[in-house]
């Protein structure tokens, strides 16, 4: 299929690397207008200029979308520029992560703001648009640290939680107007900020192919694929759902999981020798 997303208008926070670009050029491909945003302009334009080469079509807005009236002038940028809003994918994020006692307030305030208090923000400022054209669809990316806990990760879980019920409150609030609302929970993701940290430790592969039910931790465009569904007309009978893209991470019993990692240990598949450092990058 192709031109899933044609005659669309698609903003995505946080989408000049990563998870976020990954997006926005598999929807340019399917033919949506898209509207990249970053706080780093030379990234944008770059991640643009890729969009324009292939023969699509972009435009850059720099935010920060802890800035409340910086938000709103995105959404109406894309307004402004396009026309319309179809699609709003709130993917921006940032995280000082410490446990409860190491964790400042004000670290514990800007992890919050970037993750749930931007998304709050951007559904309230596109919102309106979407009603009065009839509709649209906005996708969260939360995460699957919005639904299990791992040590030292505050304030990034209990936000990506909050994603999950924010979008299921909002779906509720204005599915009657056309509005769709979903979550997408990636596993561990392979980024650009990763790709250092990953080369040092590739004894993280041999963990992952054990850890990962499919045999692999995540690329961007896994995740892309799965937003592709959301933001399309087919996936027009879900709305207020998290969708798990990690894998099978999440699927597993612990006790069982911890038999195979047993069993992997022994046979020699997974290099213990620096077993602390594997943790993700922070």
């Amino acid at each position: 299929m192709v031109d899933r997303l044609a005659g669309k208008v698609a903003l995505i926070t946080g989408s000049t690397s990563g998870i976020g670009r990954a997006t926005a050029e598999l929807f340019a491909r399917e033919g949506a207008k898209v509207v990249v945003n970053g706080r780093r302009e030379e990234l944008g334009w770059r991640v643009v200029e890729g969009i324009r080469a292939a023969g699509g079509e972009a435009t850059f807005y720099r935010a920060d979308v802890t800035v409340s009236e910086e938000l709103r002038g995105l959404v109406q940028h894309a307004v402004d520029t396009y026309g319309r809003l179809d699609v709003l994918m709130n993917n921006a994020w940032s995280s000082r992560l410490a446990p409860v006692l190491e964790l400042s307030e004000e670290d514990w305030d800007y992890g919050v703001n970037v993750i749930l208090k931007a998304t709050f923000l951007g559904c309230k400022y596109a919102i309106p648009h979407m009603i009065a054209q009839g509709g649209g669809s906005i996708i969260n990316t939360s995460s699957v640290h919005g639904v299990l806990a791992a040590r030292r990760f505050l304030p990034y879980e209990p936000a990506k939680a909050g994603l999950i019920h924010l979008t299921r409150q909002i779906a509720v609030d204005y599915g009657h107007q056309g509005i769709r609302v979903n979550a997408i929970c990636p596993g561990f993701i392979e980024i650009e900020r990763s790709a250092e940290w990953l080369a040092a430790h590739p004894e993280v592969h041999q963990w992952n192919r054990v850890l990962y039910p499919v045999g692999r931790h995540g690329v961007p465009m896994d995740i892309a694929y799965a937003a592709l569904f959301l933001a399309s007309d087919e996936s027009s009978f879900i709305t207020g759902h998290a969708l798990m893209v990690d894998g099978g991470l999440t699927i597993q019993l612990q006790d069982s999981l911890a038999g195979e990692m047993a069993r992997a240990i022994m046979a020699g598949e997974i290099d213990m020798s620096r077993w602390r450092e594997l943790r993700r990058p922070q």
